[in-house]
């Protein structure tokens, strides 16, 4: 089954790192990465860039409005995502466990809704 890992940090704790810490977080993310490629799991994933990039956009009665930001503010941004197999959701719950960001931030698991072609 697919499940969807949505990472959310605080931002504004990650520009605080220092070069040396922010290396040592890209390392582990590199080598969870590379396990979870290696045992399978491994379907897709990226990072994204500051929620000061971001468009939310509505329509609402035909007409289609945006706002620059995201919806709502809170105190973690959604930082990036995994979309990893895993045999049920406690094998994905342990994979996003290990992803580097769950010590201080969160991670949100889904299943992903299988439509039919």
């Amino acid at each position: 089954m697919k499940y969807l890992c949505l990472i959310y940090t605080d931002e504004s704790q990650a520009a605080k790192m220092g070069k040396e810490e922010m290396g040592a977080m890209f390392a582990e993310y590199g080598a969870f990465t590379e396990s979870i490629q290696k045992s399978g799991q491994f379907i897709g994933g990226n990072p994204l860039q500051p929620v000061a990039t971001a468009s939310t956009v509505r329509v609402r009665n035909g007409k289609v409005s945006t706002t620059d930001g995201p919806f709502a503010e809170t105190k973690e941004q959604l930082g990036g995502y995994y979309l990893i197999e895993a045999k049920d959701l406690n094998e994905a719950i342990q994979v996003a466990s290990r992803i580097p960001s769950a010590r201080f931030g969160s991670i949100e698991v889904r299943p992903i809704w299988a439509m039919a072609p």
